[in-house]
């Protein structure tokens, strides 16, 4: 989040503070104590199995439509709501199969403190419903914790860090539990890093969690994040210090597999469903000539 230039391009005189975020959302309710000793399985090996399994799903997720709701509010010294803003969005698929994003509801923002900046959309699109896949891990030092039980669901508990952060990149630092049985990431508690800390054009985000839901029998999507913290801006460049309370909510729904709807098409007639298996020779065992094989739904 970056602070809105008219409300705060005030003063001249700069009291610089602790450019940190605070959390007030923390995820303890329905965890169990965290137990230390060494796992059966070694935690390289924990890792290289659940960054397979985060690929497989990046994988799936991309073949899903489904709704993502965001809210985003200031909140003022008295508890109260002094700006909102709202953006609900359909993420389905056009004639061609190819992902499109399309807004079905986005009430006039009314934030004033602060402003959406392209990070900010980033995260929100990207990086809030985290995935480590295989691709990714290599960039991340990742120690083990322990296990920990979340509610029903046994987990390994990781802390995730960059190991080093290129110049224009995004990352994530905190912790994620995964899920003992189907190794897949079931909550992300986290900060997406680096602030801007530049005086004057400060860019920051808050820590967050998201959890997921086993939505399909297979696959652990994301369904809820949340985010509620002070936000710390220095100030600088004609820009006074101020702490912004934000809370943050993002809901993931109506997740639905996306089916090809193609036709195929042999002397004028519909032979989609048309199952009979071709001969080497491309010909049936009736002799008559078939169509070649509808291809697999997505």
């Amino acid at each position: 989040m970056s602070r809105n230039l008219a409300k705060l391009l005030i003063l001249l005189t700069i009291v610089p503070v602790s450019l940190s975020a605070q959390s007030k959302d923390q995820p303890d309710q329905g965890f169990g104590p965290i137990d230390t000793s060494a796992p059966s399985m070694q935690p390289d090996e924990i890792v290289k199995k659940f960054a397979a399994k985060e690929s497989e799903f990046r994988h799936a997720l991309d073949n899903y439509t489904y709704q993502r709701d965001v809210r985003i509010q200031t909140v003022n010294d008295d508890g109260k709501v002094d700006g909102e803003y709202r953006q609900v969005v359909q993420i389905t698929f056009d004639s061609n199969g190819r992902k499109s994003e399309h807004v079905t509801f986005a009430p006039q923002n009314t934030l004033e403190r602060i402003t959406m900046s392209p990070a900010d959309v980033s995260d929100i699109e990207q990086r809030l419903p985290f995935v480590l896949t295989t691709e990714d891990v290599g960039q991340y030092n990742l120690t083990y914790v322990g296990r920990q039980k979340v509610d029903e669901v046994d987990c390994y508990v990781f802390d995730v860090a960059p190991k080093v952060m290129e110049k224009g990149k995004r990352y994530l630092k905190g912790r994620i539990w995964v899920d003992q049985k189907d190794l897949q990431i079931v909550i992300t508690s986290a900060k997406n890093v680096p602030d801007d800390m530049r005086k004057g054009h400060e860019d920051l985000s808050p820590p967050f969690t998201t959890y997921r839901e086993q939505v399909d029998g297979k696959y652990w999507f994301p369904v809820y994040t949340k985010a509620d913290a002070e936000l710390h801006f220095a100030g600088g460049s004609g820009y006074m210090s101020q702490d912004v309370h934000i809370r943050q909510i993002v809901r993931y729904t109506d997740y639905k597999q996306f089916r090809s709807t193609v036709k195929l098409i042999f002397e004028g007639q519909d032979v989609t469903n048309n199952t009979q298996q071709p001969q080497p020779n491309g010909t049936p065992a009736n002799g008559q000539q078939q169509a070649p094989p509808a291809a697999p739904q997505h």
